[in-house]
């Protein structure tokens, strides 16, 4: 199986950015990362924080033309502090109107304020998580459902909108790198989203975690997704440094926030120093000789599927074009299946 990437796009700004300035840039990012070859678009989610964020399901179909036939999916949809119901719904119309190429992708969230604001009890995420999942695909089945879980229930219902794709968008979980999160993961979703933080050694223990799981289940095999931060220079040493600087920005600004930064899962927030060894151990800012050995090893391990970062806070627009140009031309002819465009 070849190995296929994604982008990432920026969908939160430095606070001085009016994001309505930036719509264009990010048109422009779709078209070049459709251009280079690359197989789907992901956007974030966060609310009431202190940079300013696009909801992405709106800025997904949005950009459904620009992206022609690839996927569009959330990086992550926070899952606990919304109704199941207005989940499916909303899921089902974005399938409807990217013509059956959205993915659902769901995580738990971790912001205090989130919760607070939203009256959900941090506690209880888990909980809303799972049934959630369960209610949403049931829906999705296009049957009529009861549900009576704890927290949602539903009495005869139908969905208004059965999704284009039988049984509905694929469900990608977004879950922390240990034990916990990977069979969470296999147990609820069609693929598992890897953070960008992990490196090789630990992902190839947590991603033994996800697949004895599947097996156990008796679920068949799926995709095996990692996101990793992308810059490429000819000069490795000035695309870490322009990396560094931008990624380190972004994370001071999630760090005003309750990121679990004193957990492992969470320490390349903690401080600069902490965030360049996880760069140096993870992140891919290289020359494009760098991303390939490093692309390989990920492929090495069995990932099927890279999810790639190539902006964060005020990183240039020119920075991302030359970064996405070089990776089309210099990294995925190296990847079966792939070519240059």
């Amino acid at each position: 199986m070849a190995l296929k990437f994604g982008l990432a796009i920026m969908n939160d700004f430095p606070p001085d950015v009016v994001p309505a300035d930036r719509v264009a840039e990010m048109r422009e990012q779709v078209r070049a990362a459709r251009g280079a070859g690359l197989s789907s678009v992901w956007m974030l989610q966060h609310y009431l924080g202190s940079m300013p964020t696009l909801q992405p399901l709106p800025t997904l179909a949005a950009m459904a033309q620009d992206a022609g036939e690839m996927t569009l999916g959330t990086n992550m949809f926070i899952l606990p502090l919304r109704h199941p119901v207005d989940v499916a719904e909303e899921f089902a119309t974005l399938d409807h109107l990217t013509g059956g190429r959205a993915v659902a992708g769901f995580g738990m969230g971790y912001r205090e304020n989130e919760f607070e604001s939203f009256g959900v009890d941090m506690g209880a995420r888990v909980g809303r998580f799972e049934e959630s999942i369960s209610l949403i695909r049931s829906l999705w089945s296009g049957e009529r459902t009861t549900f009576e879980g704890e927290h949602f229930r539903v009495k005869d219902e139908r969905i208004s909108l059965v999704p284009t794709q039988q049984g509905g968008p694929p469900i990608w979980i977004g879950a922390g790198p240990h034990k916990t999160g990977a069979q969470r993961a296999a147990r609820l979703g069609d693929a598992w989203i890897i953070p960008p933080h992990v490196d090789p050694e630990r992902l190839k223990v947590v991603l033994r975690h996800y697949q004895t799981e599947r097996e156990r289940l008796g679920r068949g095999p799926s995709e095996l997704v990692v996101r990793r931060e992308l810059v490429l220079d000819p000069d490795p040493e000035r695309a870490r440094a322009i990396g560094l600087a931008a990624r380190n920005a972004l994370s001071r600004k999630y760090a005003e926030y309750n990121a679990p930064q004193q957990g492992d899962a969470y320490k390349h927030l903690a401080t600069d120093a902490a965030a360049e060894q996880t760069a140096d151990a993870s992140y891919l800012f290289t020359d494009p000789a760098g991303a390939v050995a490093a692309l390989k090893e990920l492929e090495a391990c069995g990932i099927t599927y890279v999810v790639l970062r190539m902006q964060w806070f005020d990183l240039s627009q020119e920075q991302v074009l030359a970064t996405l140009a070089l990776f089309r031309d210099e990294v995925l002819p190296h990847f079966a299946g792939q070519s240059a465009k």
